[in-house]
């Protein structure tokens, strides 16, 4: 087996064990825990996973956020019933922007029965399910395209945005913590703050795995925010935090 073909693999595995050791893996290649190092070097270094002691994770961390395809299947049930929620405040005519995260591209299963609309986004996932949708007038931003966020990126992004207007966005965080929403990736960061810049309204998408979690790239404070919306009633210490700060919160209970 090729290097690129073993390492498309070692992420094949990871997606479902989330861990795994560097002894495991070797086992499972028939090569040398020093190759292994090497593909776990390379895939690190591409921001694929993160290394910890004697093997790999692709779980999220302060440090690393976790590839899409992994998210996808993290509090999936919930994240579905949070953009339910969201979408109750959607109109037709309106023009939305929607964010990278995999929170928010269950939006757009959502949307058929508030058209017509404008959706702005740099998400794939949510451009694939809406491009052609009759009663939807799709703007997509162009940008570098990162796999691992499975969204696009960068300076061609940042100006399209930069020109772009809209009635509410749905933005996403990797982490909430002391009141202010967080992430990991500076140039993901740059992306969502003018999202959050260009629209009137703005409303927070976090499944509860999100809440007191520190990140590593200050985003914005919640006050920035018209409503955030979680899917798990929060502990009692989070509810006085948002309520201090006056943030509207709004759970969508199973």
């Amino acid at each position: 087996m090729k290097a690129d073909e073993r390492r498309l693999a070692i992420m094949a595995i990871l997606m479902e064990s989330q861990t795994e050791t560097v002894e495991a893996l070797s086992e499972h290649f028939r090569v040398s825990r020093m190759t292994i190092h090497r593909d776990l070097d390379e895939l690190e270094a591409a921001g694929q996973l993160r290394k910890i002691r004697g093997g790999a994770s692709v779980q999220s961390s302060p440090m690393f956020q976790a590839d899409f395809r992994f998210r996808q299947k993290m509090a999936a049930a919930e994240k579905e019933r949070i953009a339910a929620l969201a979408a109750k405040r959607i109109e037709p005519g309106m023009t939305l922007i929607i964010d990278d995260s995999s929170t928010a591209a269950h939006l757009a299963s959502h949307l058929q029965t508030r058209l017509p609309l404008t959706v702005i986004t740099n998400n794939l996932s949510v451009i694939s399910a809406l491009a052609g949708l009759p009663g939807v007038d799709l703007i997509t931003l162009g940008g570098q395209y990162s796999r691992k966020f499975n969204g696009f990126f960068g300076l061609l992004t940042e100006d399209a945005l930069n020109g772009l207007r809209a009635d509410m966005s749905f933005i996403s965080a990797s982490a909430i913590y002391e009141g202010a929403a967080f992430h990991q990736d500076p140039e993901v960061v740059q992306t969502k703050r003018l999202m959050v810049k260009g629209a009137e309204k703005r409303v927070l998408l976090a499944d509860h795995t999100k809440f007191g979690r520190p990140g590593l790239h200050f985003l914005t404070e919640l006050e920035t925010f018209h409503a955030v919306i979680t899917g798990t009633e929060l502990d009692q210490y989070h509810r006085q935090v948002l309520s201090e700060k006056g943030i509207a919160l709004h759970c969508a209970q199973a």
